[in-house]
Parts: structure tokens; C-alpha cells; sequence
């Protein structure tokens, strides 16, 4: 198959970030420019070594701090903290941006506004012809690198650039699927990050039986939310949510597990866990839709209460119908 782009850039070189450059770079593209800031640690340690916690570059890929180096290519795929990301669209605007294509590689919603990625991106990028997709969809970076297959879905509402980048991003290691709903997958992406908080708050006490029931229960009030914003309720059983909960609230390698886990042992984890900004977006704007996981995981991580004694709340609660 011939690929849509021969050289491609990536923005972000973090965990997620140098995954992408270092899979498109061996996969999809001839080279890749990869794109850090300059005195973060992480581009610092690929700098010097060509090496992170995971793997090591190839050398098809180069480095650079220069934004305009890095907007040499047509496409683009983004991979940083969500709630950087319209700093980040501010100072793209600097750039001429004209038949760009950008793939946003990051689950969240920005806490301040509730604001899907692309909704951020399409009240900062002014430019005519700069195109935006999402890529969503189970995968962690240890799994990928032992050869273990996946599984993704793109989104984007031009049909044209999400053919010509599910082709590009297509290979076998990840099989990408075409989304139908941006706005259920974009939501459903962030919020599954928000379910992973709770099951890691269920590990750190123990409880791991109700991870069960936790799966069945969360799609129901995740597609609540998508509906009241315009998409889906199905999509909440897709690849960009239900489909992704193995990677995390089971998987050691998820941040947002690990995160609630360490949460209700008292522990502090460092790492970025994109559910926590996400649960306050979705708290200060779901607008009175019937969210009680969320309820509960907002109570105890940002109103300091009891896990126990708030997941225990969830049992009190009237007996109704499942369905």
C-alpha cells in the first residue's frame, strides 16, 4: 500500500509522543521530524542518548525544538498534556498552516471549559484549510514494543482527510478503524481515563470485584454525557472507550489506574493522569446529567472524602431496572 505521507511530524516526545514518531518512523513514513521542548527532560535525554524509558529512535527519525522545522511537513500528529493544548494552538498560529493535516493524539477535555481537543482547536486555528482528527483507541507503549497487536479508531469530520490518514496510520501491529461519531469518541476517549481513576481507587482498597460491575455501569453514564453534547450513546461501547479499559483499569501501565490506585493508599503519583483535570471538566459541566461514578470519584479526590465511604453511597442508592 502506498502511504499517504513519505515525512511526517510529531509534536511531543513523551511517553505517548515518542511511541508515534518511533511507530510512523518504522510503519507508515520515510522520516519523521520529532519535536520537543528544549529544556524538558525528556527531549534533553533523547538529544543526548537517542533513548528513553522504552525504546531507542531510529534513525530515520530527527530531533528538533524549532516549530517552523517541525511545520515543514503537511502532517502532523500532536501528543501532549490537554491542557497545554491551546497555548500550543496559539503558537501554531504563528505559522502558516495551509492544507496542514493534524492528528491529535491526546484523551482529555480541557478542565476550565469541558472543551473537546478539537472544539480547542477549531476556536484557536483560524487559518482556512487546516484540517483536525483524533486518534483514540487502546495501546500502551510496552505492549506495542513486545509486538503485541491492537487495535484504533480515527475520527475527524472531513471524510477525505480521515481516509487518507487511517490509511497512513494503518498497519499490523495497530489496526485503525474509521470513527462515525467525533464527538462520542472524542468524550468517550477522555472519560474512559476518568473511569480508570475509579478503578484504580478499587484496586488500592481492594475491592477488585467491582471492577465488574464498574465496565458495566460507566458506558451507561458515559453515554449520557455524549448524547447531552450532541453524539452517540453507542459510542461509549466503541474502541475509544469501552473498548479501551483493558489498557485502563486493568494494565500496570495505565497512568490513570496507577494514579487512583496510589490515591487510596495515601501514595502521590507524579506522572501525568489526564482523568483527573477530565473529572473536573466533566463535573462543572455535565449540566445536571446523571453521572454517579463521577459523582463519587469527584467527592473524593477533590472534596477530600472518604473512597470507602463514598463508593459505598453507590450501593444505597434506590434499586432500579439495569437497563
Amino acid at each position: 500500500m502506498t502511504k499517504s505521507f513519505e515525512n511526517i511530524s510529531v509534536i511531543g516526545c513523551g511517553r505517548w509522543g515518542g511511541f508515534l514518531a518511533y511507530y510512523t518512523a518504522k510503519y507508515c513514513a520515510k522520516t519523521v521530524t520529532l519535536h520537543g521542548l528544549e529544556q524538558a527532560p525528556d527531549y534533553q535525554e533523547l538529544i543526548k542518548t537517542r533513548k528513553n524509558d522504552y525504546l531507542t529512535m531510529p534513525d530515520n527519525i530527527s530531533l528538533t525544538c524549532d516549530m517552523a522545522e517541525t511545520l515543514k511537513n503537511e502532517f502532523v500528529i500532536i501528543s501532549i498534556g490537554c491542557q497545554n493544548f491551546r497555548t500550543l494552538c496559539k503558537e501554531l498560529n504563528n505559522y502558516d498552516l495551509k492544507d496542514k493535516k493534524f492528528l491529535l493524539a491526546m484523551k482529555g477535555l480541557e478542565s476550565s471549559t469541558g472543551k473537546r481537543m478539537t472544539e480547542v482547536f477549531a476556536e484557536e486555528i483560524k487559518q482556512t484549510g487546516a484540517k483536525v482528527a483524533v486518534l483514540l483507541g487502546p495501546g500502551h507503549v510496552q505492549d506495542y514494543l513486545q509486538g503485541i497487536p491492537s487495535c484504533a479508531v480515527i475520527d475527524a469530520e472531513d471524510e477525505e482527510v480521515k481516509k487518507q490518514i487511517v490509511d497512513f496510520m494503518t498497519s499490523d501491529l495497530i489496526r485503525v478503524y474509521y470513527g462515525t461519531d467525533l464527538i462520542g469518541n472524542e468524550i468517550g476517549g477522555a472519560l474512559k481515563n476518568v473511569i480508570g481513576l475509579a478503578a484504580g481507587i478499587l484496586d488500592g482498597l481492594n475491592w477488585h470485584g467491582l471492577k465488574g460491575a464498574l465496565m458495566a455501569r460507566a458506558p451507561i453514564e458515559v453515554g449520557r454525557f455524549i448524547e447531552k453534547f450532541g453524539g452517540e450513546a453507542k459510542t461509549a461501547y466503541g474502541l475509544a472507550h469501552l473498548g479501551d479499559y483493558e489498557a485502563t483499569l486493568f494494565s500496570p501501565h495505565s497512568h490513570n489506574r496507577t494514579y487512583g490506585e496510589n490515591f487510596a493508599k495515601g501514595v502521590k503519583f507524579e506522572k501525568l493522569a489526564e482523568g483527573v483535570a477530565t473529572l473536573k471538566a466533566v463535573t462543572e459541566h455535565k449540566n445536571g446529567i446523571e453521572m454517579p461514578i463521577c459523582d463519587v470519584l469527584y467527592d473524593v479526590l477533590y472534596n477530600d472524602k472518604d473512597s470507602k465511604e463514598q463508593i459505598g453511597k453507590l450501593f444505597t442508592r434506590p434499586t432500579k431496572n439495569e437497563f
